[in-house]
């Protein structure tokens, strides 16, 4: 079994439809470590020897949230700045993640078709994830490919609440007990419920 450590990210949590679906459906499994960095840090204050002990005792890092002005949640800036020390992370003898996996599953307002150089995003939504794929990449980390939902604010409204989570689920799942394809997945720029490779057990 591989050992996943899940942190959420959403300091919105009582107007969340998708995500906090998400969250309630990985309360579900076992096996997994999982950590709501706004509930744990009301006031932003990390506990950075706590952050690093949790990354050496697991295998992939996941981290869930909605993606807010191109980016993440000001708390996962703030984990950043912190935990990922020079010497720990990176840098001089910092290579305590090398050979750790580092993956997102974040929600976007915008529909699929925004996030092109022809919509009104103006770029691909894995443009906007480089800085944390970069990261991963100083860290010695592999960055996987992201799991994701477009239009999320419309999602309560057509039915893709239910199908994102049951999926989330199943990822978490296959990544716990290793029969998620990291290699098969990179051939995606994203991930969706629908898109996901999972081995089947023998």
């Amino acid at each position: 079994m591989a050992r996943l450590l899940l942190y959420y990210a959403h300091p919105g949590q009582k107007f969340s439809h998708v995500n906090q679906a998400m969250w309630t459906a990985a309360q579900d499994l076992d096996g997994i470590t999982r950590v709501d960095l706004y509930a744990e840090n009301p006031r932003m204050d990390i506990d950075v020897d706590r952050e690093q002990a949790r990354l050496l005792e697991h295998d992939v890092i996941l981290f869930q949230f909605p993606l807010f002005w191109y980016s993440t949640p000001a708390i996962i800036k703030e984990w950043q700045d912190l935990v990922l020390e020079h010497g720990f992370a990176y840098g001089s003898d910092g290579d305590k993640l090398a050979g750790k996996t580092l993956m997102l599953a974040i929600t976007a307002a915008g529909p699929a078709d925004a996030y092109s150089h022809e919509g009104y995003q103006r770029f691909p939504l894995r443009t906007f994830l480089t800085p944390l794929e970069q990261t991963a990449h100083l860290c010695g980390m592999r960055f996987a490919t992201p799991y994701v939902l477009h239009a999320s604010l419309r999602a309560p409204g057509d039915g893709t609440v239910e199908p994102h989570a049951l999926g989330y689920l199943k990822l978490l799942g296959a990544i716990r007990d290793n029969r998620f394809d990291f290699d098969k997945a990179a051939s995606q720029d994203i991930l969706t419920h629908d898109t996901l490779p999972i081995r089947e057990l023998i």
